[in-house]
Formats: structure tokens, C-alpha cells, sequence
């Protein structure tokens, strides 16, 4: 049982979302004596509402409001995207997090360097590979080889790759944490029906509902961030499954919103002392929206793959993964082992009719492949608010500009033929990929971090440059996404957040 806090009671924490950034957040909070009200605008699912269905899981918990441009793939539910996400959990490079020092100026671009370094994030890296059971690290055996990771480590071995692992993963490989290893149900995307993969569902909320300082309350769509004539933050207005708006009161607000709600949330917040909306006061809420450079390979191979059996994205070629000038553009990539579901089969290799019943003929010798690659920060790619569209609860449709530059589009072309040598070498005899940039969970970067209050929207610590007692608490923080998966950062980076709030409120400096 949990305690339940007055709509009144302005000690509380306020924590806008419950995924990996502000599920974390809230249990680290709770643990540390903290109050903390979680508002999430989905519904709490149990593992009876789990079916291995991607298209009734997605009705179940995908997040489909109103949006207008770049396409998206989020969840709204409790638990987020961690409910949907592969578990591929990879740590940021040093010179990912120096960008602006090691690449330089690039035109187009308005890369930072992040105001941490690896070394002070590294301990808080540890604790979130612990927290998650990340497989390969601290002890813990690496993921089970699947056969559509051990025809990719076999093409990349011919092809002269040799930094490959089936490890990074946050699913159990080996009972732990009360959970079960995994049994490898392959329905990864549908969220794990036994619970062997990390999802903040079933791990960080129930952990803070039992310390007695937690309250989750699900179906309630937070609208407005308040604040007082001094520009404190005092609470925030929320609409709970009936339709009444609620007003909670609060010492402190973490948005935690995935950055399209994030963005939208602080926008919609605006009053005429922050007329751009909150923690805006530098204009850059809402731009240097970041994504992935990703590209997908599917390749008909000789004899039978069965890619559908086992977790759908364990293997890692990491080879690629290295900033290198000689190759014409900035940043690294990685070769992902993935699966993609015959419902999706038309994204990955275009087409319908014949083209794609031929494909599905074809569909048990399939073997798959993905490149996840560094995308860098433009101000033109945003994310903001339509000026007369508006959704359900009255609030301003968001909009997504996302343009693919030529440092991606240069990225993507050397991604292309490094995963298709990896399958010619074997004799594949078809292969097919996508073209462009159709990265939809990895978004990053419109609230980013910076040492110098004009450069971005947060400081080292996620607080608002002008707003000491607001929080970004999700990937918005990034100033740069790097190659890798970015869920791993993003719950260290709330580890971190929640001992520098909870060290502050016991200074009564917050």
C-alpha cells in the first residue's frame, strides 16, 4: 500500500511520466525518503494485459494522439517506452559527449559539448546497468546468441569485424531481481510477457510504491505547469480519466514526457512572464530535436534463419563505432541485429503485391540488420505547437520538423554497404534496405543541457537555466544522442538527478 498525498500538499515532488526517466526518477526519489506524485497520462497494464500481438499491444499502449510531421512510435502507459523498447542499453563515448571539441564546427549544426564528462557519469552508469541487469556487464553472462545474430557475427567476421557481442542487454540473462531470465518469446515490442526484460512497469514503480512515499496516478494528462509571481514553480494542472482537472501543488516538477510531451508541456505552459513557455528563455525548447541515423537490411539468405525466434535485438557489431574524418562524416554507427515483424515488412523493404508475397515466401531464410547511427543537433528540426489544431483535452497538437542532413545521408550510405558486405560474404542471395532516416523511438535533445545558458535550455543537473525548481528528467537533456541505444543514459542521468534533488532539499536549497 502507498500513502496518498493531498492535491494541497506542496512538499510533494511532482514527476511527469512514469518511463525510464521519470519511473527511475521517482524510485530513486522514493527511496531516498522523498514524496513523490507520478502523473502519467496512460493506463496501468499487468502482465495479464501482455499478449504477444504487436497490433493489439499497440492498441493497448501506443500513444496515438494527434501529431503532425515526422512519425513517432511512443508508448502511453505506465511504464513508457520501456514497455516497448529492445533493451539494447549502450553507454555514451567520450568524444560523443565532446562533440563541438572534436569535430569542430560543422556547418548547419549547432553541436555543444555536454556540460558533464564521462568520468562523472561513468558511477552512475554502473548503477543503472545493476538497476537493469544488463547483460555482459558487472558479472552477468551475456544475452543468449540468437540464429539471426549468429548469421550477422558470422558475415562480420568474414567481413573483418571483430568487436561483436550478444551482451548490452537490460533482459535477465540469468534469474535476478525476482524476475526470469530470459525465455526468448522473440515478442520484445509487445513488452515482455514474463518479465525478464527491464521495463520500469514492474521493476522502479512497484519499488516505490512499497517504501510508502510513491503515488502513481495513471489516465492523468498533465496540460500546465504553474508558477508564482517570482517564477517559482508551484505546482501543475492535470485532467484524470473523467475528464476533471485537478490542481497538484508541488515543492518541485520533473517532466519526463519523452521530448514530444516535454516539448508540448513547456510550451503549453507559457504566461506572460515566460512568454516562450518555460525554460525557454534561450529559444532553444523544442529545436536540435535529435533522432538516429537508422537503416534497415533485410537479406534472403542461402538456408533457413528462423530471425523471428529469440529476443528480437540482441547483437552488436560495434567495429563502426568511432569518429573518423577520412570517412567524410562526423560520428560513428553500429550494427544492430533486429527482426522485423511481417506487419512491418512494407516499411523495411517498400512495395506491396507480388513484391511482397515473393518476400514472404522468403520470410524463415530472412536474416536482419539495422544501423544506429550519431545524428547531430539543427535548430530547424523542432518540435512545436500547431497554431489552431487541438487534441482531445484541448491542448495544441505538437508538430515535428525533422530534415535528414548530409552528414546522415553520408552515415547511412557507408551503414548501407557495411551491412550488406556482411551478408554478400555469406551468399545472400537477395538483400533489400530502406533509405532515409525512420528512426521513430530515439528522440532526443529539444531541452539540452549546456554550461552556457544561451547555448540550450538545462543546466548539468536537468534544472532550467531560469527555473531552479523545474526539472527535464528524459532524453531531452542530450546535447548529442552518440551512436547508441539511449535509454541506458537516460536512467543513469536520473540516478544522478534524483541524489542532487534529494541533497538539495536536505540543504533546504530547494
Amino acid at each position: 500500500m502507498t500513502d496518498s498525498f493531498g492535491l494541497k500538499d506542496d512538499n510533494v515532488i511532482v514527476v511527469i511520466g512514469s518511463g525510464a526517466g521519470g519511473g527511475t526518477l521517482s524510485n530513486e526519489l522514493a527511496q531516498r525518503g522523498v514524496k513523490v506524485v507520478c502523473l502519467e497520462a496512460g493506463a496501468r497494464l499487468d502482465f495479464a494485459d501482455i499478449e504477444n500481438d504487436p497490433a493489439k499491444m499497440d492498441a493497448k499502449m501506443g500513444w496515438h494522439d494527434p501529431r503532425e510531421g515526422s512519425p513517432t512510435w511512443l508508448c502511453k502507459t505506465v511504464g513508457g517506452t520501456t514497455m516497448r523498447w529492445s533493451g539494447v542499453s549502450l553507454r555514451l563515448k567520450d568524444y560523443e559527449m565532446r562533440t563541438r571539441s572534436e569535430y569542430g564546427p560543422i556547418a548547419g549544426t549547432t553541436i555543444i559539448d555536454w556540460p558533464i564528462t564521462l568520468s562523472e557519469l561513468a558511477p552512475y552508469y554502473d548503477l543503472a546497468e545493476q538497476k537493469m541487469g544488463v547483460s555482459g556487464t558487472h558479472d552477468l553472462p551475456s544475452s543468449a546468441e540468437t540464429n539471426n545474430y549468429k548469421v550477422m557475427k558470422a558475415g562480420g567476421t568474414l567481413a573483418g569485424y571483430s568487436d561483436m557481442t550478444s551482451g548490452r542487454m537490460a533482459i535477465n540473462s540469468v534469474d535476478r531481481d525476482n524476475r526470469p531470465k530470459c525465455q526468448q518469446i522473440a515478442f520484445c515490442w509487445s513488452g515482455c510477457a514474463i518479465g525478464a526484460k527491464w521495463s520500469t512497469l514492474y521493476t522502479e514503480i512497484p519499488k516505490a510504491e512499497a517504501t510508502g512515499n510513491f503515488e502513481l496516478r495513471p489516465k492523468s494528462m498533465v496540460t500546465r505547469i504553474n508558477h508564482d509571481k517570482q517564477g517559482k514553480i508551484t505546482g501543475v494542472l492535470y485532467t484524470d480519466e473523467n475528464g476533471v482537472e485537478h490542481e497538484q501543488k508541488a515543492r518541485a516538477v520533473c517532466v519526463a514526457g519523452n521530448v514530444i510531451e516535454t516539448t508540448r508541456l513547456l510550451l503549453n505552459s507559457a504566461s506572460p512572464m515566460f512568454p516562450d513557455g518555460l525554460a525557454n528563455a534561450s529559444g532553444h525548447v523544442g529545436r536540435n530535436y535529435l533522432k538516429h541515423q537508422h537503416n534497415n537490411v533485410a537479406a534472403e539468405m542461402p538456408g533457413p534463419v528462423f530471425a523471428h525466434r529469440g529476443a528480437r535485438q540482441t547483437g552488436l557489431i560495434m567495429d563502426e563505432w568511432h569518429h573518423d574524418p577520412t570517412r567524410e562524416f562526423a560520428g560513428g554507427y553500429i550494427l544492430q541485429a533486429t527482426f522485423v515483424a511481417p506487419s512491418f515488412l512494407p516499411l523495411t523493404i517498400g512495395g506491396w503485391g507480388e513484391e511482397l508475397a515473393e518476400y514472404m515466401d522468403k520470410f524463415t531464410n530472412l536474416a536482419f540488420t539495422f544501423s544506429c547511427g550519431e545524428d547531430l543537433p539543427r535548430a530547424d528540426n523542432t518540435i512545436g505547437l500547431h497554431k489552431t489544431r487541438t487534441d482531445a483535452n484541448g491542448l495544441p497538437v505538437p508538430v515535428l520538423k525533422y530534415t535528414q542532413d548530409d552528414n546522415s545521408k553520408k552515415m547511412e550510405a557507408h551503414s548501407r554497404a557495411a551491412m550488406t558486405k556482411v551478408y554478400e560474404v555469406l551468399g545472400a542471395k537477395n538483400i533489400w534496405h530502406t533509405e532515409g532516416n525512420h528512426s521513430t523511438c530515439h528522440n532526443m535533445g529539444v531541452a539540452r543541457m549546456s554550461e552556457n545558458p544561451n547555448d540550450g535550455a538545462t543546466t548539468k543537473w536537468g534544472s532550467a537555466h531560469e527555473i531552479p525548481n523545474l526539472f527535464i528528467s528524459d532524453g531531452s537533456l542530450f546535447p548529442s544522442g552518440g551512436a547508441g541505444n539511449p535509454t541506458l543514459t537516460i536512467v543513469a542521468l536520473a540516478i544522478r538527478q534524483a541524489e542532487y534533488i534529494a541533497n538539495q532539499m536536505a540543504r533546504g536549497e530547494l
